[in-house]
């Protein structure tokens, strides 16, 4: 990442109020783990820094890990990083949404119903950061990849086990949300409902992770002083 770039990463995620107490939170959550260890908190840093750090499964390091005695202290240290890390990036995407916009002047009201091709048009262009940056296709196939595993141990494996882990960490934090909606739902129906829950879910992530892609690429234009 280049430094303009970088600069405005981290202008999204440091320079307006919601990402600073959003980081604030993560930073006392944090905190609260390290001194009280045993302490049951509602919500953890690693659901708090969702979908990113659930890739921390994967990496050698972190409280969950093997690492004993002298190993323990960098263990945890390159976990409090990639917290940071995460947090970070979703403090950007944050910010990325609240950020100050030049006023756009509307166009007068009318009576007349808007057009399905209109409407098309706006889901479209509300669709569209998802899929055309590699950040956020790289994350839609991740998420579909899970989505893929979770219908194959279904349907198709002996054994599924726990097979709804995935797309549920991959699609998180609303990948929680249609986990628990479905719970009490059983059969076809119920694996039909996670599905689309989670691919949802994915979607609505990928969009958000491409609006960051876009801030960050993009300068901001300045706007001029209109002349008199």
């Amino acid at each position: 990442m280049s430094t303009p770039r970088l600069r405005r990463f981290l202008t999204l995620a440091t320079g307006n109020w919601p990402a600073r107490g959003y980081l604030a939170l993560v930073a006392v959550s944090l905190l609260l783990t390290l001194l009280f260890p045993d302490l049951a908190l509602p919500v953890d840093p690693t659901l708090l820094t969702a979908p990113l750090s659930f890739a921390g499964v994967a990496l050698p390091f972190g409280p969950g890990s093997a690492a004993e005695g002298a190993a323990l202290t960098p263990a945890v240290g390159l976990w409090l990083l990639w917290l940071l890390l995460c947090a970070l990036v979703n403090a950007a995407v944050l910010g990325s949404l609240v950020e100050d916009r030049p006023p756009v002047a509307r166009a007068p009201r009318t009576e007349t119903a808007p057009s399905a091709g209109g409407r098309a048009h706006r889901l479209r262009a509300l669709l569209t950061p998802a899929v055309d940056n590699w950040p956020a296709r790289g994350y839609l196939a991740l998420v579909a990849a899970s989505l893929g595993f979770f219908l194959y141990a279904v349907y198709l494996s002996p054994d599924p086990g726990f097979a709804g882990v995935w797309p549920t960490l991959a699609t998180a934090p609303l990948g929680f949300v249609a986990l628990l909606a479905v719970t009490p739902v059983s059969g076809w129906l119920g694996t039909l409902a996670f599905s689309v829950g989670a691919a949802l879910s994915g979607l609505l992530n990928a969009v958000l992770l491409g609006r960051l892609v876009r801030r960050v690429r993009l300068p901001r234009t300045p706007v001029r002083p209109r002349e008199a």
